[in-house]
């Protein structure tokens, strides 16, 4: 596992994981759309880093070799989030990541680390654990499980170690615009009186995007605990709890509109993950 290939690299989760790669002396090739992008991160200097667009994926390419042969492989990539409604994750997302990391497997990649969604789950409420049943219901997260089924019946037929990294919640520096935690931050910066959001009795489990990228490399450097794992911190929180506690850190007073936005209708009021698994890994 000398060389670790990261997709996705300059996303939010994909900055932290080159990062807390590097930290832990790997030798990292990186990739991602936009190379111009990648050049402001502050880790380009310290990885291989070759552009790639998923859209022109061509079957006749050997992107292992295409990719120097890595030793392992945490594929991150994914498009159009947080659009999760949208068909194309089932119709053009699916096919082609599937196709594209079906062709590092047939060429020799033997360690491979995905990220999932704690989406697939669907609407069950409470803790959700890595042995329960999915029911995804959005596009989305129906995209995502069949890309680990089908993940998981290549595994039966050529050998390598296959992790699925079911995402719960993050946040952090570098987090779309439009997540809830970039809008308060604005709101802060903006020296807002008020912050709009939805009543916040969802019950959710957050980790800070930091911490998601050093449990993603711990996972994906070792092959002792394979399959489906929980990347959370096992704990339920309210969305309200978590807006004060953020208010009261950074030390600011702001009055919450509560109920301004209604609540989502593709994700359970609460649920949160069974962290086991997880911290079963040394």
């Amino acid at each position: 596992m000398n060389k670790i290939l990261v997709t996705g690299a300059t996303g939010f989760i994909g900055n932290y994981v080159v990062s807390a790669l590097l930290k832990n002396g790997c030798q990292v090739i990186a990739s991602s759309m936009d190379e111009n992008k990648a050049k402001q991160c502050s880790w380009f200097s310290a990885v291989t880093y070759i552009p790639f667009d998923i859209s022109l994926f061509n079957d006749e390419i050997n992107y292992y070799e295409f990719f120097y042969k890595p030793g392992a492989m945490i594929h991150l990539a994914w498009e159009g989030l947080p659009n999760y409604k949208a068909g194309f994750h089932v119709e053009v997302n699916l096919p082609r990541h599937y196709s594209f990391l079906k062709n590092m497997l047939q060429n020799g990649l033997a360690n491979l680390t995905v990220t999932g969604t704690c989406f697939e789950y669907g609407m069950q409420e409470g803790m959700l654990s890595e042995n329960m049943s999915s029911h995804p219901a959005n596009p989305y997260a129906l995209a995502k499980d069949n890309l680990r089924k089908l993940l998981e019946e290549q595994s039966e037929k050529m050998p390598f170690v296959f992790k699925w990294v079911r995402l719960f919640y993050m946040y952090g520096s570098g987090q779309n615009p439009k997540s809830l935690f970039s809008q308060l931050q604005k709101a802060i910066d903006e020296k807002a009186d008020t912050f709009n959001m939805s009543g916040g009795e969802q019950v959710r489990d957050y980790l800070k995007v930091a911490q998601v990228a050093e449990y993603i490399v711990m996972i994906a450097l070792q092959d002792t605990v394979t399959g489906i794992i929980n990347c959370c911190s096992g704990k339920p929180v309210s969305i309200k709890q978590l807006v004060e506690k953020y208010l009261q850190e950074q030390q600011v007073e702001m009055n919450l509109n509560l109920g301004y936005y209604p609540y989502t209708d593709y994700e359970p009021m609460a649920f949160w993950g069974d962290a086991k698994k997880l911290k079963s890994i040394n």
